[in-house]
């Protein structure tokens, strides 16, 4: 019998983004283990953040970034649209 697929209710997308506030100066590889998952879905899970205007990166010294999460931005869900993303931060930074 096959195995079936692991799944968890909060996505990796917001895995991704608490990972970032809770240390905006953290290295990809860094948040990769920290969310438990590859460095190339994290570059592209924070490029998807970054487009939507969810986080704004700045280059530091060398390859390091430093990154602001933009907690006033909407949720993307059309139920939860009118609730900031800094609520869920809130909920899950507890």
């Amino acid at each position: 019998m096959a195995e079936r697929p692991q799944w968890t209710f909060i996505t990796t997308h917001a895995l991704v983004l608490l990972a970032v506030e809770r240390q905006p100066s953290a290295s990809v590889g860094e948040l990769a283990e920290v969310v438990g998952i590859k460095d190339r879905h994290v570059r592209r899970v924070l490029a998807d953040l970054e487009a939507e205007g969810y986080i704004t990166r700045k280059r530091n010294i060398g390859r390091q970034n430093d990154y602001t999460v933009h907690r006033d931005r909407p949720m993307r869900h059309s139920s939860f649209m009118e609730q900031k993303i800094g609520s869920l931060l809130s909920v899950l930074s507890r």
